[in-house]
């Protein structure tokens, strides 16, 4: 990989190129420039949240932009409104004031991001499983009971945007299963492609208990990684759980820091 190879560097043509700059993440849904916050707006199964806050923002500006986020987000009747929090993000007790605004913080994960080139090696996989194309509405079904199967929790909401993806916008969406003999999902991913940006980013790819440690993971950022290359995109980027980060810095993956969901839920 040629220059730039620093964090810091490579985190400011992220921030420029996929927060400041976002793009909507699928049909329905909108990109919105308010004041000094950029953030995302669809409907009660899309994801709706801010991605990205003015690097200048003050206490002061930072209470109104708060107080603003969440008087639009409750005006238009939305379930839950994520305020997308990076470590490097300003003022640096702007998780403390979402916290007094009533907004709630989940678990932080880890930004990682590796050039695409040297991640799209070969992997090879358990006996028995082998890797899908996820290109319809039964392929979405899978992804989601491999959602179930992995994490526990309802898969409804990735069902819909799946499917709606792959019917209204599939040309920058990108989704794979691994599945075992008998044809049950063990694994999933997706992968969104951001054109102009050079960046790729990698969601997804919770794995069935029983197949964990077995290159089922691996085997699937490789898989996405062929693609981004094959398409002209140079970074993966991965908001990565304490699960998969592990793997992922082992396969040369670079820690840009932290990204931590605060979520606003209207009446609670």
């Amino acid at each position: 990989m040629r220059s730039p190879e620093n964090a810091d560097e490579i985190r400011r043509l992220f921030d420029r190129g996929i927060r400041e700059h976002a793009r909507p993440d699928g049909p329905g849904v909108r990109v919105e420039r308010a004041g000094p916050v950029v953030r995302q707006v669809g409907g009660p199964d899309d994801w709706n949240g801010l991605v990205w806050s003015d690097p200048g923002l003050d206490a002061r500006g930072a209470d109104a932009a708060v107080a603003a986020q969440t008087a639009h987000c409750t005006a238009l009747g939305l379930p839950e409104f994520e305020w997308k929090l990076y470590a490097h993000d300003r003022p640096a007790d702007l998780g403390e004031r979402l916290r007094a605004a009533g907004f709630v913080p989940e678990e932080p994960e880890a930004l990682l991001v590796a050039p695409a080139g040297p991640s799209a090696g070969a992997v090879g996989l358990p006996e028995g499983v082998s890797l899908r194309p996820v290109t319809d509405a039964a392929g979405a079904e899978l992804m989601a009971r491999a959602h179930e199967r992995a994490f526990g929790t309802d898969g409804s909401r990735l069902l819909h945007q799946v499917v709606r993806r792959l019917e209204e916008a599939p040309e920058d969406f990108v989704a794979v299963l691994a599945v075992d003999a008998d044809g049950e999902p063990v694994c999933s991913g997706r992968m969104e492609l951001y054109p102009g940006t050079g960046f790729a980013g990698l969601w997804g790819g919770g794995t069935v208990a029983a197949w964990r440690g077995r290159g089922v993971y691996r085997a699937l950022v490789a898989y996405r990684a062929r693609i981004a290359v094959e398409r002209g995109y140079r970074y993966l980027q991965v908001d990565a759980t304490a699960l998969s980060a592990p793997i992922l810095r082992r396969l040369g993956f670079l820690e840009l820091g932290t990204t931590t969901p605060y979520v606003y839920r209207p009446g609670r």
